[in-house]
């Protein structure tokens, strides 16, 4: 806190740290999808690339945001797996919105992890089909994943210069 730079640089830097990580595991998973039998088209690459740096850098922000305001280890790691489960579980990684009660569709359209799930979707292949059988556009899951980690840079910023 007492270096020469301004506190945005420092919330760049700890979240740009963050995505550079779970870029690299996204990455990973991304490279074995094949295995899975999951195609990988070579022009949809950078849009997948892209929307990964996007979607991690969102939860990056989300996690700084958090880690900033708690004053514990251990009740940051609680909050992160109260909030980062259910934003999974309820993201169309388990199970369609389609065939969810309405009250969880809900809950599901507010999740913008399912938007960028949705974008990801759409560019990759099963048997020739995208993996997304409905859902959001990728453009909009684009959008949605990226207005999602502008708002959580922003409140990281706003969280670190008023403390």
């Amino acid at each position: 806190m007492v270096a020469p730079l301004s506190r945005l640089t420092l919330v760049l830097g700890k979240i740009l740290g963050g995505t550079t990580l779970a870029f690299g595991q996204a990455l990973l998973f991304l490279l074995l999808a094949p295995v899975a039998g999951i195609h990988l088209p070579i022009a949809s690459a950078p849009f997948l690339l892209a929307n990964l740096l996007v979607i991690a850098f969102g939860l990056t922000g989300l996690g700084f945001l958090l880690a900033w305001m708690l004053d514990s280890t251990q009740g940051f790691h609680a909050i992160m797996n109260l909030l980062l489960i259910p934003m999974w579980l309820l993201s169309g990684a388990l199970f369609p919105a389609e065939g969810a009660a309405p009250w969880i569709r809900m809950i599901m359209s507010l999740n913008p992890l399912t938007y960028g799930l949705a974008s990801l979707q759409h560019h990759l292949l099963v048997n020739g089909h995208p993996l997304a059988a409905g859902g959001a556009s990728d453009a909009t899951g684009f959008f949605v994943s990226l207005g999602f980690a502008l708002v959580m840079f922003g409140a990281s910023v706003w969280v670190v210069e008023k403390r």
